[in-house]
């Protein structure tokens, strides 16, 4: 009889252990989400699977959903005396235009310095014989920050340049997104490794309880050069953004030099970045480079990220928003904010403004396409113009307002960019840039979307894009 009744103990034992193991487990991630995730849907989907997928979806929330990297917060905290202040009776009186000067500097804690864009190039084949110039050219430093670094024609001459530069004495650093570089091979971080050239891999760690790289990603591409000019925009480096060289799969970018003294800003947004990855102290840099008056030409670096108490970038999205009089303009590859964006947008419209936001007719991550599919009905609803842009795939982030205000960089439209990812974008105050961009944008305005084409997709096609939109917290 114990022989037959040992094999049932050992199992309920067994048995009654998972479940109080489970419970640990659920109950754990339940006040960890309750207590850090400010954002009600992903919490209660994150708790939701860890107490419906025993000890998995605890497994996967520490892998995807636990934030561990709070630096910035920490390193930018203002003190109480430089908490934004309310705006004056004076300053509550000025145009539009100027009240966003004041909503940014107080919603990035950043002066708006002396800056100005002497160079915009449209893709790969105009912007990597520039970049690649200016790191030949250099002369005290190189600091380069990207999210993919491949080691084809187009990587090539770049870790060659680098190296170079690195053994004619120039202070060279290079810092690669660990998952968009290559998780596992990361040839281009090699490669420069085996030159001598100082190279990171950004929260990069096969170590399972230093895994936040599976879910927050360095996005940002920055190129500084001596300190005193920069390249900023939203192209990586591989063979498939030089379209004279027919690729397979073809990418459209915009990057951007900029020069003046906010480059000062990208520059110590990179030293933030690289002692972080490395495990330094941080260069305190002063804040105060050189103002510059309404007049002049200005911009401002804006960076992003889930190490920042509250990010900025959706705050700045919106204020641009809200205080358009005339015209919003939208390029992006990747459309997927979350409801409060969507709804400045709409109001914007209904308000009268023009509102054009262009989206690739062909999505290279098809699940996005469907997800932005069932995304954009409530916006056309209120009058927004949607466009199409045919291939090749245009990866290009940019944003005008009203003719003067323009928003360049890294960081697309969605829940990956506005939360989860690094970022580096720039606002610039100058009417012949905005007016540049808005031709660019305008010359992308080719097939229009409607009401009509999205109520006339079939059913099951309508089904799945609404489907997929639910992954929007995860994608």
């Amino acid at each position: 009889m114990d022989e037959i009744l040992t094999p049932w103990v050992l199992t309920e034992t067994r048995a009654i252990a998972l479940a109080a193991l489970h419970f640990a487990f659920a109950g754990a991630v339940t006040v960890h989400a309750l207590m850090n995730k400010r954002d009600v849907p992903a919490a209660i989907g994150w708790i939701g699977m860890a107490w419906l997928a025993p000890i998995a979806g605890a497994l996967l929330y520490l892998g995807f959903g636990v934030n561990r990297v709070k630096r910035r917060a920490r390193l930018l905290k203002r003190s109480p005396d430089e908490a934004p202040r309310a705006a004056t009776s004076e300053e509550a009186a000025v145009p539009p235009i100027e009240r966003m000067k004041i909503a940014v500097g107080n919603i990035t804690g950043q002066e708006l310095n002396l800056g100005k864009i002497v160079g915009v190039f449209k893709c790969g084949d105009e912007a990597y014989p520039k970049m690649l110039a200016a790191i030949d050219a250099a002369e005290t430093s190189v600091d380069l920050s990207t999210f993919i670094f491949r080691t084809d024609d187009a990587g090539r001459p770049f870790i060659e340049a680098l190296a170079r530069a690195h053994r004619r004495g120039v202070a060279v650093r290079v810092l690669i997104d660990g998952f968009g570089g290559g998780f596992l091979r990361s040839p281009a971080y090699h490669a420069l490794r085996a030159e001598g050239v100082p190279v990171a891999r950004f929260l990069h760690s096969a170590l399972p309880w230093k895994m936040p790289f599976l879910n927050l990603r360095l996005h940002k591409k920055s190129l500084v050069i001596d300190h005193a000019a920069a390249f900023i925009g939203g192209l990586n480096i591989g063979a498939e953004n030089v379209i004279a060289g027919k690729p397979k799969s073809p990418v459209r970018d915009v990057h951007f030099r900029v020069e003046g003294p906010v480059v000062r800003q990208i520059q110590q947004d990179f030293d933030y970045d690289w002692a972080f990855t490395r495990g330094e102290k941080p260069i305190e840099a002063p804040r105060g480079t050189e103002p510059a008056s309404s007049s002049e030409s200005a911009g401002r670096a804006i960076v992003s990220g889930p190490d920042q108490e509250v990010d900025p970038l959706p705050l700045v999205l919106a204020s641009a928003v809200n205080l358009a009089q005339r015209s919003i303009r939208i390029a992006t590859p990747y459309f997927l904010p979350d409801e409060d964006l969507v709804t400045a947008l709409q109001l914007a419209a209904l308000r009268g403004v023009e509102v054009h936001l262009v989206l690739p007719a062909v999505n290279n991550h098809v699940v996005v396409g469907w997800a932005a599919q069932a995304h954009v009905r409530p916006l056309l609803a209120a009058g927004c113009h949607i466009w199409r842009d045919p291939p090749p795939f245009d990866h290009a982030k940019l944003m005008t307002v009203d003719g003067v205000w323009s928003l360049i960089g890294s960081a697309n439209w969605d829940v990956r960019s506005l939360r989860l990812n690094f970022e580096l974008t720039m606002e610039l105050y100058d009417a012949a840039l905005a007016r540049q961009l808005t031709d660019i944008i305008d010359a992308r305005l080719v097939q229009t979307l409607t009401l009509e084409d999205i109520d006339a997709r079939p059913f099951l096609v309508k089904l799945r894009d609404a489907a997929a939109r639910l992954m929007m917290p995860y994608m």
